[in-house]
């Protein structure tokens, strides 16, 4: 598991789900499809992201297609600090 994934697995949890096991949030498992991110949550997730990696997410990947699980919220910082 990637530190990104290590650092928004742990945001999430913290954050929109306390008290759920963590090993009920898995790398594909669907944060804003799911229902677990609403609109206001994906901006908080937005904002942790920006200021945890360093990077600025354009308006188009603050969507599902770019966040809705950690896997393909590891490739999109991946590719954005690289």
């Amino acid at each position: 598991m990637s530190t990104i994934v290590t650092d928004v697995k742990a945001f999430v949890l913290d954050n929109f789900l306390p008290g759920e096991d963590p090993e009920n949030l898995t790398s594909d498992t669907p944060l804003i499809t799911g229902g677990i991110l609403d609109s206001i949550g994906t901006l908080k997730l937005v904002v942790f992201l920006e200021n945890q990696f360093g990077i600025t997410l354009e308006a188009h990947e603050a969507s599902a297609d770019h966040l809705d699980t950690l896997e393909s919220i590891d490739k999109l910082i991946a590719a954005k600090v690289a």
